[in-house]
């Protein structure tokens, strides 16, 4: 099995072969290193992708908004991505985002993780029927299980979730209450241990 830093320095160098710059290569290197540990198929989608690239030119969608439509041909995963991540300080006030046409879009997902993290929200994502969960870049939630390549989503929107608690005010209160029961009472013994007891003035 291939560890996680061959895979992060395979995909960076593959990628600046492929014709994007070394920090963009970069980031694809951490991008698929996120996938393969999140159990998802980087390795073989970003394969595939790069040799579809040879014989087709991919759509460069720079500036994003709350609808993004694909003029001429298929949306580049990866130029998207980038350009998600370095704009996710004012994407973040949308409550969804909608695209057309990302090709090989599990190759968008890891930069969106990124930005989940960075904005401390969690993003529901959906490639046409495939559903993600993105919490933070720490695990990513999906019904999508297969080890499979997925060569376009057709439609694909990103939701920011705002940071809620899941349990009520009753059962937060109901688990404080037991949680009193560890505290210990302030006993003469603890009072002449406490801070300043035991010292001696010298002077």
């Amino acid at each position: 099995m291939r560890s996680l830093s061959e895979i992060e320095t395979v995909s960076k160098r593959a990628s600046r072969a492929s014709g994007f710059s070394w920090g963009v290569a970069e980031e694809v290197g951490k991008n698929i290193k996120i996938l393969e540990m999140f159990g998802l198929p980087g390795i073989k989608n970003l394969n595939e992708y790069y040799k579809k690239k040879k014989q087709m030119k991919f759509e460069n969608l720079n500036l994003i908004n709350v609808d993004n439509k694909s003029v001429k041909s298929k949306v580049c995963p990866i130029t998207v991505g980038i350009n998600f991540l370095d704009q996710i300080k004012t994407l973040e006030v949308l409550n969804e985002i909608n695209f057309e046409k990302i090709a090989y879009p599990l190759l968008f997902l890891p930069f969106l993780s990124r930005s989940s993290e960075i904005i401390g929200k969690r993003l529901f994502v959906k490639f046409d029927d495939k559903e993600f969960l993105l919490n933070f870049n720490n695990n990513i939630y999906s019904n999508f299980l297969k080890i499979e390549i997925i060569e376009l989503a057709q439609n694909v929107s990103v939701k920011f979730i705002n940071n809620t608690d899941l349990f009520t005010e009753n059962e937060w209160h109901e688990l404080y209450r037991l949680s009193e029961n560890t505290f210990v009472e302030e006993s003469d013994s603890l009072k002449k241990a406490g801070a300043g007891a035991g010292l001696t003035d010298n002077d």
